[in-house]
């Protein structure tokens, strides 16, 4: 009798320890999600809604505030990286889990893991050092730096994480349906195409917005490669600049509870705001009951 008292006082115990944590960590992303906004939103007192968000005159000493070119810049890096990761890092995820021998596998498998846990100022150091003086030489521009830079450096940091949450999403596709699709006379690529991707479809666009989610939130390696310029660039190795970007190198010059630093406020609740978009979307094309 009493071990069941000290074991239903124990699980109670449990319960209400995981209730304080999920509920401390509720507590603060509201915290901290409030205070980010509402401190975005006092810039408003000094600029309008409109200047904020469609001006690309961005003068801090000026008092002038247009946020565009970084929005635009942000959305723009997010496409372009998307454009060239996810095919790569699908093909490699079908690669490794449709065509590589198994010998290869167990080494495909620990170097994406591996990569993943590198920092992003490696990426970044390695992109400023050898891509740019790269790109300059292959383009004939100035300086190298720009989207197409910054977008080659943020595709090989999430190519890993794509590719390993598809190579997983692939795996889980059942046998008896690849089993099915030879037995009708398939071949191999009409089987890859027609029946296994079709299957984990679900699970390869989870990779791939998770993968934009760390693209669109990266700041050390694109501030390296980029070329932090509040310009619309007119081409692909132009230099402009994102909202992080922009956030981190101005940070350290902005006045505390100015209208310089409600707009950077401002800029971070924007990313907040994608961000959170994103996972949205994510939890829309989980299948129910995950």
């Amino acid at each position: 009798m009493k071990k069941m008292k000290l074991n239903y006082f124990n699980n109670r115990l449990f319960q209400v320890f995981c209730f304080t944590s999920a509920l401390f960590m509720g507590l603060v992303l509201f915290a901290l999600v409030l205070f980010i906004g509402r401190t975005g939103f006092l810039v408003f007192n000094d600029v309008s809604l409109t200047e904020f968000l469609f001006s690309t005159t961005w003068e801090p000493y000026e008092e002038k505030y247009g946020a565009a070119v970084f929005i635009i810049g942000t959305l723009s890096l997010t496409a372009l990286t998307l454009l060239f990761a996810a095919p790569i890092s699908i093909g490699l995820a079908i690669f490794t889990v449709e065509i590589a021998p198994e010998s290869l596998k167990r080494i495909i498998r620990p170097v994406l893991d591996l990569l993943v846990g590198i920092p992003s100022i490696v990426y970044g150091y390695l992109g400023l050092t050898i891509l740019l003086p790269f790109l300059r030489q292959v383009t004939g521009s100035l300086l190298g730096d720009g989207l197409l830079a910054a977008a080659i450096v943020l595709t090989i940091m999430v190519l890993p994480t794509i590719s390993r949450i598809s190579d997983d999403a692939i795996t889980a596709v059942p046998r008896e349906l690849r089993e099915a699709s030879y037995a009708m006379g398939s071949t191999r690529f009409q089987t890859v195409f027609g029946i296994v991707l079709p299957a984990a479809k679900s699970g390869i666009f989870t990779a791939i917005i998770l993968g934009m989610a760390r693209a669109i939130g990266e700041t050390m390696a694109v501030v390296m490669v980029i070329g932090n310029t509040a310009q619309l660039p007119t081409d692909l190795v132009t230099p402009t600049a994102v909202l992080t970007s922009n956030i981190v190198n101005q940070i350290i010059d902005v006045e505390f509870e100015s209208t310089w630093s409600n707009a950077l406020y401002m800029m971070a609740f924007i990313l907040l705001i994608i961000s959170s978009l994103m996972i949205v979307l994510i939890r829309k094309l989980r299948p129910k009951g995950v």
